[in-house]
């Protein structure tokens, strides 16, 4: 094997990797907004339980959006269609474009690869619309993104 194709397995890898910590991380947000408890609390809580292991990628979205709410909430707002607003939002909707936009704003993740994971997201998690739908919030989010 070459170095550049070891490269590449590890990419993917990775790149599987982080797409489960997203779901997870969606996973707890939506739960969490459901329930009306605090993500932090339920992070914690599903580290320490069995089951689905909660990776360190997924600790990290969780805490991002949290830490970074009002300014992702402010970031999606204006990009929404007029009439609608983040309550208007189906939650799996929401989750994912929360976690796009930290991964947007706030990491080193390509814009692209936020985009496209958040549809993906939400193709298999949500309405027949939600796709092409988030795809447009976040082109409008990373359009508008400063720096």
């Amino acid at each position: 094997m070459t170095q550049r194709e070891s490269g590449a397995g590890r990419a993917k890898g990775r790149s599987a990797s982080r797409t489960k910590a997203r779901k997870r991380a969606l996973d707890i947000l939506f739960e969490t907004e459901l329930r009306g408890t605090d993500p932090l609390r339920t992070l914690a809580e599903r580290t320490t339980e069995e089951g689905p292991p909660v990776r360190d990628y997924t600790a990290t979205l969780v805490r991002g959006v949290v830490e970074h709410d009002a300014a992702i909430d402010a970031r999606i707002s204006p990009a929404l269609a007029p009439g609608w607003n983040l309550q208007r939002l189906p939650r799996v909707d929401r989750a994912a474009l929360r976690i796009a936009v930290f991964e947007i704003d706030h990491t080193d993740v390509p814009d692209a690869v936020a985009v496209a994971e958040a549809v993906n997201l939400v193709s298999d998690l949500s309405t027949d619309e939600s796709p092409s739908f988030v795809n447009g919030v976040l082109g409008t989010v990373v359009a508008t993104k400063s720096g």
